[in-house]
């Protein structure tokens, strides 16, 4: 599979008023729906640094149709992708990765072309299990959808990003 993005016209992105990945999450969730993407679409966040850090949102395989609803929404659209390392939220049988999935039934079942594991050497066979907490956000790696997950109690993966992570210093 090669990068969403990566052909001219064919993806673009969203410059929103988000600063966190939640927020950015919920409203590209939000943004899909109302647009009514077809199912397809990959839809990806991206960090930006600098002046005023911010996370920006990219479709690729959206119709024109979202790219001017976008804009009548006063979002600020540009032609291609901010980078080549966006983080998936929408893509191709992501609505399937809920509950306990082999790597072998995410792979064949959904966009994403590998997993890796943290601190793991070499790629986990088919049969392993993850435990996706339904929060299953792969990234762009050298044009591959890749999933990074970390063992877990019962010889189980469960995906590196966790649904709601408590910020940093929350109890201080």
């Amino acid at each position: 599979m090669t990068t969403p993005g990566q052909e001219p016209g064919e993806a673009f992105w969203a410059d929103t008023e988000a600063t966190t990945l939640r927020e950015a999450d919920h409203l590209l969730q939000s943004l899909a729906a109302e647009l009514a993407l077809p199912e397809g679409v990959f839809g990806c966040t991206h960090l930006v640094r600098g002046e005023r850090p911010r996370v920006v949102l990219s479709f690729t395989g959206a119709p024109e149709e979202a790219r001017r609803g976008l804009a009548e929404k006063g979002y600020e659209v540009t032609a291609g992708v901010p980078d080549a390392a966006g983080r998936a939220v929408l893509y191709p049988g992501v609505a399937g990765l809920t509950g306990t999935v082999t790597v072998g039934e995410l792979v064949s079942g959904s966009a994403i072309d590998r997993v890796a594991v943290l601190g793991g050497s070499g790629e986990p066979g088919p049969e392993q299990r993850i435990v996706t907490r339904d929060h299953v956000r792969p990234e762009w790696r050298d044009g591959e959808l890749v999933m990074t997950a970390m063992p877990a109690a019962g010889g189980v993966l469960v995906p590196f990003e966790v649904p709601d992570p408590t910020p940093c210093c929350a109890d201080h």
